[in-house]
C-alpha cells in the first residue's frame, strides 16, 4: 500500500476485480457515486483504465437496468444503469462496498449484450 506524507489523505489499496462494487470519487465534474466494475486493466492494455456501469436508486424498470433490490451494503434499492458505462484510473475507486452474485453479474452481462446488440 502506498502513503502520501504525513497530514494528507492515505491512498487507499485499489485492486478491483470485475463484479465487484466500488465507491467512485469522481470529483467535482460529476456525481461520486457506487459504480460495478466490469473490466479491470490487463498487462498488455493501451489504457490502465478500469470499465465500470454506475449504480442508481432512481429505478425506471426499462431496458439498460439491472435491479439489485437492496443488498445489505447498500442504503437504498438500486440498479446497474448498464447505458452509463465509463472509464477511468482505478484510483479514483475510493473504498469497495460490495460484490455482484454470479447470478446478478450474469444478468449484467446479458443486458449488455443485448443493449450493444452483441
Amino acid at each position: 500500500m502506498s502513503r502520501r506524507p504525513r497530514g494528507r489523505r492515505r491512498w487507499v489499496p485499489t485492486n478491483p476485480n470485475a463484479g465487484e462494487v466500488w465507491f467512485a470519487d469522481l470529483g467535482m465534474a460529476e456525481k461520486s457515486r457506487p459504480v460495478l466494475v466490469l473490466a479491470t486493466p490487463g498487462d498488455t492494455d493501451a489504457r490502465a483504465l478500469v470499465i465500470v456501469a454506475p449504480l442508481t436508486s432512481q429505478i425506471r424498470g426499462m431496458r439498460g437496468e439491472v435491479n439489485l433490490g437492496k443488498p445489505r451494503w447498500l442504503s437504498k434499492p438500486s440498479a446497474v444503469n448498464v447505458q452509463g458505462l465509463a472509464s477511468f484510473d482505478r484510483h479514483k475507486l475510493s473504498r469497495r462496498m460490495g460484490v455482484l452474485t454470479k447470478a446478478e453479474m450474469a444478468l449484467v452481462k446479458k443486458e449488455l449484450r443485448d443493449l450493444l446488440d452483441l
